[in-house]
C-alpha cells in the first residue's frame, strides 16, 4: 500500500477510500499534493482491486480550497508563460488520471469546493454532499480563465451548458439545494452520514459483475464523447458480450438486489 504526506489510503472490502490530508489550510493542493493525486490515480489505472473508490477530505470545515495560494504565489512571480503552461500541464495530467482510472469515484463533498477541489468534484463518478456543501469554479475570481482544471468538460456534461455558462462565466458558488435540482450530486445528506452512504453505494456497485462495473463507466465515458448513436450501441453490444462471458464461463453471480 502507498503512502503519502497529503493524502491518506486505506481499502476494505473491495473499496478504497481516499481522503485529502491538509486540514488545517481547509485541504488546499499545494505542488506535493498535485504529484500525490497524479501518482494514486495512475495506479488506480492498472489494478483489479479496488473496484471503487471514495473520496472524502480531512477537518470539519470544508471539502478543498482549491490551490494553496501561499505556496504558489510567491513560485508564480517568477513564472514565465512557457513555465506556467507547463505547472497547467502538470495540474491536468490529474484530471486525465482520474478520468481513465476504471473504478466508479464516488466524492464526499462537504463546505467549499471550490477551484481544484471543485474539479475534484466533477471529475467523480457521483458525488454525494452534505448541505452546507457550496461548489465555484472561482478561476475567473482571480483573474483567469473561468474554464480551468477541466471544468469547461465536465460542468456542461453534468449540468448542461445553460448553466455552466452561467457558473463558469460568473464564478458564483453553486449551493447543494441548486446543484441537487440540477441533477449535479445523487445525495443530499447530512454530514455525518456522508461517508456512510458513500460507502452504501460503493457496497451496492461491488456486488455487480466486476468487469460489468468497470465497463458501464468506459462505455458511459466513451459515448459522452463517440460521434453518434451506431458508436454508443457498438460500444454497448461489445460490453455485453464480454460480461456474458463472465456470467457463463467464470460462474458470475447475478445480484438483484
Amino acid at each position: 500500500m502507498e503512502r503519502y504526506e497529503t493524502l491518506l489510503y486505506e481499502v476494505a472490502d473491495d473499496i478504497g477510500v481516499l481522503t485529502l490530508n491538509r486540514p488545517k489550510v481547509l485541504n488546499a493542493i499545494n505542488d506535493q499534493m498535485i504529484e500525490e493525486l497524479f501518482d494514486f490515480w495512475s495506479r488506480r489505472r492498472w489494478e483489479a482491486e479496488p473496484r471503487v473508490i471514495v473520496i472524502t477530505a480531512a477537518g470539519e470545515k470544508g471539502f478543498c480550497a482549491g490551490l494553496d495560494l501561499k505556496s504558489f504565489l510567491p513560485k508564480a512571480a517568477e513564472f514565465d508563460m512557457a513555465r506556467f503552461y507547463r505547472f497547467q500541464a502538470k495540474l491536468a495530467r490529474v484530471w486525465l488520471a482520474m478520468r481513465q482510472a476504471p473504478q466508479p469515484i464516488v466524492c464526499c463533498v462537504f463546505g467549499a469546493a471550490v477551484g481544484a477541489g471543485f474539479s475534484i468534484a466533477m471529475a467523480s463518478d457521483l458525488r454525494v454532499i452534505a448541505p452546507d456543501a457550496r461548489f465555484a469554479a472561482s478561476y475567473i475570481n482571480v483573474g483567469f480563465g473561468g474554464s480551468d482544471m477541466a471544468a469547461s468538460y465536465f460542468l456542461p456534461r453534468l449540468i448542461g451548458a445553460g448553466r455552466a455558462y452561467e457558473f463558469l462565466l460568473t464564478g458564483d458558488f453553486l449551493g447543494a439545494a441548486v446543484a441537487e435540482g440540477l441533477g449535479l450530486v445523487s445525495r443530499v445528506v447530512e454530514a455525518d452520514q456522508l461517508l456512510p452512504t458513500a460507502m452504501e453505494l460503493a457496497r451496492k456497485m461491488c456486488r455487480k459483475n466486476p468487469l460489468g462495473l468497470r465497463l458501464t463507466k468506459e462505455a458511459i465515458n466513451v459515448n459522452l464523447d463517440c460521434g453518434g448513436l451506431e458508436q454508443a450501441l457498438i460500444m454497448e453490444d461489445r460490453n455485453q458480450a464480454m460480461c456474458f462471458g463472465t456470467i457463463r464461463y467464470e460462474g458470475q453471480a447475478v445480484d438483484t438486489r
